[in-house]
């Protein structure tokens, strides 16, 4: 029998000691924590800072500091807190190419599918742009974690951005991006079309599109208006766009969201088939004369 007034054969271990919060009290690790803080990560990205996951890249290495103290991972913050990053991380960041690219039709945004090459291929010594006076070096580095910062159909041709930055990815497809993106587009009309189903294939011009030649002069203006605002994809209401005619056979969209092969399906939804469609601006930044085919690099004083 055990004396109650001697040690226990066994000790309960005592729970890990954690780590200083920084402002006190705020351990919380949540993207959204009370009283109004925010994870670091996150804060750190809503300034421009850095990716989330740059961030937390840095917090790891040491190379943050809030008000004056070495960041830990998860940690919490107020949002008038004092963000300071180390010279390495700024380097780093320095190093950070995005790169513009006029894709043609058959080249895939992202990754190859289907036998289609993805638009990376093109991003070669060769195919850069002989007009692009940016104070970059070509570098097979430069392909690394080079991704798209969104998509373009395979049948479109026009403006990708393809980026090693997480401050330019989420800028133009974060959960909170609101970017414009302008295009234009080449139409026919079938006046007795209605609601139809996409077939995901590039339309042509044939005998079966009555109208292929001053559309715009017979397309209602009540179903220019209806593209205007007005129509449901995936039983969502689609965000206000601004549409109007370019030429007598072209429409010039600019849409502040992008859903699954949106133009087309909208277009079709009041009677219209695409037969050209071509990505022209992103932001500030515009495709320019960029050659079919070419790229070239954001300089740095570009903002999209």
């Amino acid at each position: 029998m055990t004396d109650s007034k001697s040690p226990p054969l066994f000790r309960r271990a005592a729970p890990p000691t954690a780590r200083a919060p920084i402002p006190a009290g705020q351990t919380n690790t949540a993207a959204v924590g009370p009283n109004g803080t925010l994870r670091l990560n996150k804060r750190m990205a809503e300034l421009g800072l850095a990716s989330r996951r740059e961030a937390d890249d840095w917090i790891a290495k040491g190379w943050v500091k809030v008000n004056g103290v070495v960041a830990t991972m998860g940690m919490q913050v107020l949002p008038d807190v004092r963000i300071e990053i180390d010279k390495q991380a700024q380097g780093q960041q320095a190093k950070q190419v995005t790169v513009l690219v006029h894709k043609p039709i058959g080249l895939v945004s992202g990754q190859a599918e289907d036998g289609h090459l993805p638009a990376i291929t093109l991003v070669q010594p060769q195919n850069r742009w002989a007009q692009d006076n940016a104070r970059f070096f070509f570098h097979p580095s430069q392909l690394k974690s080079l991704v798209p910062a969104g998509r373009l159909d395979i049948d479109s041709t026009g403006l990708l951005v393809l980026t090693q930055d997480g401050r330019v990815a989420r800028q133009l497809i974060g959960e909170d991006a609101v970017m414009e993106k302008e295009y234009l587009v080449r139409v026919v009309y079938n006046a007795d079309q209605g609601a139809s189903t996409s077939t995901g294939q590039l339309s042509r011009i044939d005998d079966d599109d009555p109208v292929s030649t001053d559309v715009q002069s017979v397309f209602p203006r009540e179903k220019l208006a209806l593209l205007r605002h007005g129509l449901n994809l995936d039983g969502q209401a689609l965000q206000p766009a601004k549409v109007d005619w370019q030429n007598p056979e072209q429409l010039r969209f600019v849409l502040t969201e992008g859903k699954k092969r949106q133009i087309r399906r909208m277009c079709e939804l009041v009677g219209l088939k695409v037969v050209g469609l071509k990505r022209v601006r992103i932001g500030k930044v515009m495709l320019g004369n960029l050659p079919l085919g070419q790229w070239r690099y954001l300089a740095p004083h570009e903002k999209f």
